[in-house]
């Protein structure tokens, strides 16, 4: 049975690709009917402008099935089986992203992939091996509020300073990646929760925390699409994001307690791995290449 969760998690990879394209492809319409570029944050009349545009909402609508799919992956495999499978995402997408803008996929950004792949399939793979699923207490659920809060104002100072450098792409693209990695860990205390019936004080303070990270995360994430190409923003959900999630569970909520020095030097090895890839991915992005995609976009010719 626990190969049922495979076709589930590839058809999930490849429309979470297909809903990138179609969500960068309404948010460089909306930012561009605006007079903007995207890169110094999306403001409230483009946000008004994608919840008309039909291209935006039908990328929304494909993630939430492919999320779906995802997470109904999980109910018949093992998230060691199922989690690498979606960077298969972030290989189409950068080839669909090659396409659109003419521009072949470089050794650079190949290597920066294969990183990525590498990385974050390793990392899950040894966190799933050693990890134990433990219940959140409450004092371990503060911690991880108030490192949200204290992210979220982070995030916020840092937002000012870097949108106008030639970081802020990647920065959109991390922010939002850290953002769902909370999203991740907080919605599993809400889900554990209701199904407790248990609604008191952390019920809703964990719901908090899951509106503000989306909300946050989300922002992000569609700043990114108007300032980068896809495959970049793919990126972040794909790599960032689990590994937020994976480390939460290993420094915060000590699911890993107990595992061996060569497991933590492991750990520590695949995540800086994944990293270095999204950052060479960042540094083969070239101007032309995000103009070309965002010309594309729009519907000019590159």
């Amino acid at each position: 049975m626990q190969y049922l969760g495979i076709p589930l998690a590839i058809l999930g990879a490849v429309l979470m690709s297909v809903s990138a394209m179609l969500q960068h492809r309404g948010v460089a319409r909306a930012d561009a009917a605006g007079n903007g570029d995207g890169g110094e944050g999306l403001g409230l009349g483009s946000f008004l402008r994608l919840l008309k545009s039909k291209t935006w909402l039908s990328g929304t609508l494909l993630l939430g099935i492919a999320v779906a799919c995802q997470l109904s992956a999980l109910l018949f495999s093992p998230l060691v089986l199922v989690q690498p499978i979606g960077v298969i995402s972030l290989v189409l997408t950068a080839i669909i992203t090659a396409k659109q803008s003419g521009m072949p996929v470089g050794r650079r950004k190949a290597l920066s992939i294969t990183l990525c792949v590498t990385g974050v399939g390793g990392f899950v793979a040894v966190a799933s091996s050693v990890a134990v699923d433990k219940e959140i207490t409450e004092p371990q659920l503060i911690i991880v509020l108030c490192i949200l809060a204290g992210l979220v104002a982070l995030l916020g100072v840092l937002f000012a300073f870097v949108r106008r450098t030639k970081w802020r792409s990647l920065f959109y693209v991390v922010a939002g990646g850290v953002m769902y990695g909370f999203l991740v860990t907080l919605a599993k205390v809400v889900l554990a929760r209701w199904q407790q019936g248990d609604y008191g004080w952390y019920f809703l303070a964990c719901l908090a925390g899951v509106i503000i990270s989306l909300l946050v995360g989300g922002y992000f994430v569609q700043t990114a699409y108007a300032s980068s190409s896809a495959d970049l923003v793919i990126a972040g959900l794909t790599v960032i994001d689990p590994l937020v999630a994976v480390t939460i569970g290993i420094v915060v909520l000590r699911e890993t307690e107990g595992a061996s020095l060569l497991v933590n030097i492991l750990f520590v090895a695949l995540g800086a791995l994944a990293i270095v890839g999204v950052l060479l991915l960042q540094l083969s992005q070239s101007d032309d290449e995000v103009s070309a995609v965002r010309n594309h976009a729009l519907g000019r010719g590159n």
